[in-house]
């Protein structure tokens, strides 16, 4: 059964006529005037592409969704969409479960036509590969409440929800480059969809006689009325698809008259679209989401870096307490722990040894400057010269970026005593041993 004819059959005979005889007044049931429109309320949903449209007690709720498909072989280059109503029986007592009825099927043909006829969505940006890939954009519409007008409020809901749908971006990868990726939201930006302008519906009921044409009719004035007019326009004044339901004739001025009004309204509810989808949009930008998370292999790498790094760190500390108790001389371990610290400071220079645990430990500088220290004369002869060559080594010490430290603190300890030599300096036992087992040879 029609919605229009089960709706009358539910109204009493008095009520129409109160109804007819209120437009003769330019008054209407609700209390609006015949050419204004009911509270409009435009909600967005989590997810993008999900939207709630509330027209006075008119509720419908719309959801966009995308797949690849192979194209149409006449159209190899531009994507699909389609449009699904779904009517609910709480919605509506003259709403039946399972099939969709004429008001269903008259619902999805008036706002599909306004949309494709009107070339709204840019379909040729869906294509993925010529001939083999492109998107297919799924509308799904589910009424929940019909309290009058659902093919202006599926019409909104419609429009909004394909305002804020983006669709996965693809990349093409594989061993011969040529498989499509569809790469998840988390790792790249999705991207919206190309729409040139929004098509809005504006929907006119025709009651009585004499014609009393009114703008968003209700659920009652739909029982009262003789004949409907839908006119798609857009912003720019451009007709986009005109519907004609019901068996009453309109004059050409009337359709005129309704052509102005309805220009007016379109630009009315674009406004309101547009202002509801640019919150959303400041909204989604606040969201913290995170993007281009390290894979799991790169994960790793970081990890035994960080790993490398703490090893490091530790085994400077203990080489670093390790060669401070083999100095001679407080003032000097000082000094020497200070330029140790510097240069463990400037450790990551970019010079090979670097990144050596075992070289990191142990200070250049220092060990010629501990070396150099050494090569003194005996304590009871040249005394004042070996206090003054202590002090030039400390000296030669804190200057850690000279590398001609260790040539001087070489020069000084030649001229403090001729006769010996670095070689017997450093190995003084081995001397012994020989000079041992001179005398023993000697004494047999």
């Amino acid at each position: 059964m029609d919605q229009r004819q089960a709706n009358s059959l539910i109204m009493t005979v008095n009520e129409k006529k109160f109804i007819e005889s209120a437009l003769l007044s330019d008054i209407r049931v609700d209390g609006r005037r015949p050419f204004d429109y009911r509270n409009l309320t435009i909600r967005f949903g989590s997810e993008d592409g999900s939207s709630e449209v509330q027209l006075g007690h008119t509720q419908v709720i719309g959801f966009v969704s995308a797949q690849l498909i192979q194209p149409y072989r006449d159209r190899p280059t531009e994507g699909t969409f389609a449009i699904y109503i779904e009517f609910s029986p709480m919605a509506d007592p003259s709403f039946e479960a399972g099939r969709p009825g004429e008001t269903a099927v008259e619902l999805g043909q008036i706002v599909d036509r306004g949309l494709r006829e009107s070339r709204a969505i840019d379909t040729e940006s869906l294509c993925v590969v010529a001939g083999k890939l492109v998107w297919s954009i799924r509308i799904d519409l589910h009424i929940i409440d019909n309290g009058g007008n659902l093919v202006d409020a599926a019409n909104i809901a419609a429009l909004a929800a394909l305002s804020t749908f983006r669709r996965p971006e693809c990349t093409f990868g594989g061993e011969d480059g040529q498989e499509v990726i569809v790469n998840p939201p988390d790792l790249w930006e999705p991207l919206p969809l190309i729409i040139h302008h929004l098509p809005v519906a504006v929907t006119f009921g025709f009651i009585g006689k004499e014609n009393n044409v009114v703008i968003d009719p209700t659920h009652y004035e739909e029982a009262v009325m003789g004949g409907s007019m839908t006119a798609t326009l857009n912003t720019n004044g451009d007709i986009c698809a005109i519907q004609k339901a019901g068996g009453d004739g309109v004059l050409q001025s009337v359709i005129m008259q309704c052509l102005r009004i309805a220009s007016v309204k379109a630009g009315d509810i674009t406004s309101k679209i547009k202002n509801a989808v640019e919150a959303y949009n400041t909204q989604r930008s606040l969201r913290k989401i995170k993007r281009h998370d390290p894979l799991p292999d790169e994960q790793g790498s970081i990890d035994v870096a960080k790993y490398h790094m703490e090893r490091l760190t530790l085994g400077s500390d203990v080489s670093t307490a390790g060669h401070s108790n083999m100095e001679i001389g407080s003032q000097s371990n000082e000094r020497d722990e200070t330029n140790k610290k510097n240069t463990t400071a400037k450790g990551f220079s970019g010079r090979p040894a670097s990144w050596d645990p075992y070289s990191r430990g142990v200070d250049g500088d220092a060990l010629k400057a501990s070396l150099a220290s050494r090569v003194t004369a005996p304590p009871d002869k040249h005394i004042k010269s070996s206090r003054q060559v202590k002090a030039d080594v400390a000296k030669s010490s804190q200057r850690s970026s000279d590398t001609n430290s260790f040539q001087e603190a070489k020069k000084i300890g030649l001229q403090t005593d001729e006769s010996k030599t670095l070689k017997d300096a450093v190995k003084p036992r081995q001397k012994r041993r020989i000079n041992k087992s001179t005398s023993n040879s000697a004494a047999t």
